[in-house]
């Protein structure tokens, strides 16, 4: 049997905390599977009209047309590194009140290069590199959010093609283990990885740090080409853990309304269980002021009295008739 007390606000404690799960895939059969879908793509510059039957598309099991990755890519997270390595700063009109007789002034000028969101990853100032030239080529390697959650976990992620590694420092940029250069970036809420600085076969990549010579074939196109390839991250997700607040005050609940407490009560016993009958008189040891219940579960119910959800306690908890008892019940969603 059971008895019922309604929660107030301050009963209810909503907590959000962060967990995490790491993800690990070896080769591009699961990097492509249904239930993973980590798809790469390659960008390009290219020029021209654009006609969707004739235009090079990019992509295994989500298939992009290559002007498009590259020109989105662009225009989302590199339009302010355009024409500043290090990112042109907004600049913005202001109004000073009273300046002049005439009535307010707006100065300064409203139009910028810095007049775009990037999608910073780091409270640090790090200079980005975006090939503009044409032709010019961009790796993408996308993570769905059902696998990296609200983000990926700051220096999580790795990525090795045919040797060739790529792993994030924690601020936002991808780094070629071979050589310790940033040769692209990864946007941990967006589930991102550009590559946008390509080191070609014996010869030189232009980038943020001038040119470098190295052997072998394309960086670029082999961590967006290769089957032999190894991924793995952790994700991040908020969860948000409610908290109820069961309390019986000194002067509630100090009965029961088992029926085996009456007199008279008949014990029937069947394939169900084992319950009584009510009786007619509370039996004398129910009725002293040392008397006071046990607490076995604690169910939570809609203003319907539908039961939500039971938490059972692992010990019967005694009620006092002296002290506030208070039961915490917590749920994660």
């Amino acid at each position: 049997m059971g008895a019922y007390k309604q929660f107030l606000a301050s009963d209810i404690i909503v907590e959000p905390f962060e967990v995490n799960k790491s993800f690990y895939f070896t080769g591009d059969t699961e990097l492509e599977a249904s239930n993973v879908s980590i798809n790469r793509f390659i960008g390009t510059n290219i020029t021209g009209t654009f006609y969707p039957a004739y235009d090079p598309t990019t992509g295994y099991d989500n298939s992009q047309y290559e002007r498009l990755i590259y020109n989105s890519i662009k225009e989302l997270y590199y339009s302010n590194y355009l024409s500043s390595s290090y990112g042109d700063a907004v600049n913005t009109g202001s109004i000073l009140p009273g300046s002049q007789p005439d009535g307010d002034v707006l100065t300064g000028t409203p139009q910028s290069d810095g007049r775009y969101y990037s999608y910073p990853q780091s409270s640090l100032t790090f200079a980005k590199y975006f090939p503009t030239e044409s032709n010019a080529t961009i790796g993408v390697i996308s993570i769905p959010s059902r696998l990296y959650g609200n983000k990926i976990s700051p220096k999580s992620f790795y990525f090795e093609a045919d040797g060739d590694i790529l792993y994030d420092d924690g601020e936002g940029n991808i780094i070629l283990s071979s050589s310790a250069e940033i040769v692209g970036n990864i946007l941990y809420h967006q589930g991102l990885i550009t590559i946008t600085y390509d080191i070609t076969a014996g010869g030189y990549g232009s980038g943020l740090y001038g040119s470098a010579i190295y052997g072998g074939s394309s960086v670029l196109s082999n961590f967006i080409n290769s089957n032999n390839v190894t991924c793995s991250f952790s994700s991040s997700l908020i969860i948000f853990e409610t908290q109820y607040k069961a309390t019986a005050r000194a002067n509630e609940f100090n009965f029961s309304q088992n029926p085996s407490l009456t007199s008279g009560s008949t014990q029937i016993t069947s394939s169900q269980g084992t319950f009584f009958t009510p009786g007619q008189y509370i039996n004398d040891f129910a009725t002293g002021s040392d008397f006071a219940p046990y607490v076995t579960s604690v169910g939570l119910y809609d203003d319907n009295y539908n039961l939500l959800a039971i938490g059972k306690l692992s010990s019967p908890l005694q009620t006092s008739p002296l002290i506030d008892t208070t039961i915490l019940i917590n749920l994660d969603r």
